[in-house]
């Protein structure tokens, strides 16, 4: 478990310094995430696109843009945030079928990530 975290961590500062962020910049956030594929207004106003790069977060702006990594494989996407959610607890980030599909972790339907903004 230690280590899965540790990894997570790595992850995120790879990311950070691939970016040319500071840390602190980077506001890099890991935990767990799921997706869905709908096809009803989100939040923000705007038709769902499951096969779009587009994510739920319950507090970032619509609009921002963050780097999405799995945490198991290494894998990442560069979403935009449009809609709120997830309402699950435990879960920090709900993306899109495509999203999910792209960072690999669609038959699991969630996944460890973490996330940073771009």
């Amino acid at each position: 478990m230690m280590n899965r975290k540790l990894a997570a961590l790595g992850l995120a500062l790879a990311a950070t310094v691939a970016l040319g962020l500071s840390t602190s910049e980077a506001s890099a956030q890991c935990g767990r995430a799921s997706w869905y594929a709908l096809h009803s207004r989100t939040a923000s106003g705007e038709r769902m696109n499951p096969s779009a790069m587009t994510a739920a977060h319950r507090s970032l702006p619509f609009g921002t843009k963050v780097r999405v990594t799995n945490s198991r494989n290494g894998r990442s996407v560069i979403v935009r945030i449009n809609d709120r959610g997830p309402f699950v607890k435990g879960r920090f980030l709900d993306l899109s079928r495509g999203a999910a599909q792209q960072l690999g972790f669609i038959s699991s339907g969630h996944t460890a990530v973490c996330m940073a903004k771009v």
